[in-house]
């Protein structure tokens, strides 16, 4: 069933449905915007599809008529009810009432979904830290915190930006105007893609990202300060800022993620960290 600006209003009517704002339900009503969203996936027969959020089915649609198997979770039992009697004839989807916090997401090889607004961040982090099948994300987001996921400087940038860089790659796709939503949101959105690289140390890029996320906790202070708090050693401190060339006075949105990778190395080389 294709969601689209005509019709919204009688589902929401029929189903006596009020959008939650817990549950940062803004309904996608543009099935233009909802056919690229899925078309970006570059979803393959094999494929195992997590959509998260699927609310009404915006997306949903598009993912039923793929030959993959999609899993679609939601928090809202309503969703949940409203989609299983829609596709309750559709061999290849299965829709779950849980918090996606609450799944266990490894054995997917494709994630997409609009993503709550105030769960955003932590959300792309278990899904990064927890997806461990997963080769690529299509994602939508609130244009304000998209740059958390692709800053390597400045304010924006976090220990979830150092993450994102160590795992794969981020890119944003397109921009979303609030009209194609129901109700309107009061900013853009931004449809982003993570492609996962192949090869790489998850437990090692998982516990930079942990050391980057205690570098980051004071963000005013130095690199120098921050390291030598972590370690407990301004010695050792000073000296891993010598051999990496990072100047001890820099601040912790000056280092990238790189060189976070390479501090932890150098940690773990001498011992400092097991």
């Amino acid at each position: 069933m294709i969601i689209n600006r005509s019709n919204i209003g009688e589902i929401i009517s029929k189903l006596n449905l009020k959008p939650d704002k817990d549950f940062g339900q803004n309904f996608l009503i543009d099935f233009n915007i909802s056919s690229r969203i899925v078309e970006a996936l570059n979803i393959e027969e094999n494929d195992k599809i997590l959509e998260i959020g699927p609310g009404l089915g915006s997306l949903t649609h598009f993912l039923s008529q793929k030959l993959s198997f999609c899993d679609a979770v939601d928090i809202d039992p309503r969703m949940i009810n409203f989609l299983s009697n829609i596709y309750k004839d559709s061999k290849n989807l299965l829709f779950i009432n849980s918090d996606i916090r609450k799944v266990d997401i490894f054995s997917y090889t494709k994630i997409i979904g609009n993503l709550p607004y105030n769960i955003t961040t932590d959300l792309v982090t278990l899904l990064l830290l927890n997806g461990t099948s997963c080769k690529k994300m299509v994602l939508m987001c609130q244009a304000e915190a998209f740059s958390r996921f692709i800053s390597v400087s400045g304010g924006d940038y976090g220990a979830v930006s150092v993450l994102v860089h160590l795992l794969g790659s981020s890119k944003k796709l397109f921009v979303v105007k609030p009209g194609s939503f129901y109700p309107s949101p009061k900013c853009d959105s931004i449809v982003f893609e993570i492609n996962l690289r192949e090869s790489f140390d998850r437990q090692e890029c998982l516990e930079t990202y942990l050391l980057a996320k205690q570098l980051f906790l004071n963000r005013r202070k130095t690199i120098l300060n921050n390291l030598s708090a972590f370690i407990k050693d301004k010695t050792m401190a000073a000296e891993v800022c010598s051999e990496l060339g990072i100047s001890p006075m820099s601040r912790p949105e000056q280092i990238t993620p790189t060189q976070y990778h390479d501090i932890y190395k150098t940690l773990r080389v001498n011992g400092t960290i097991k």
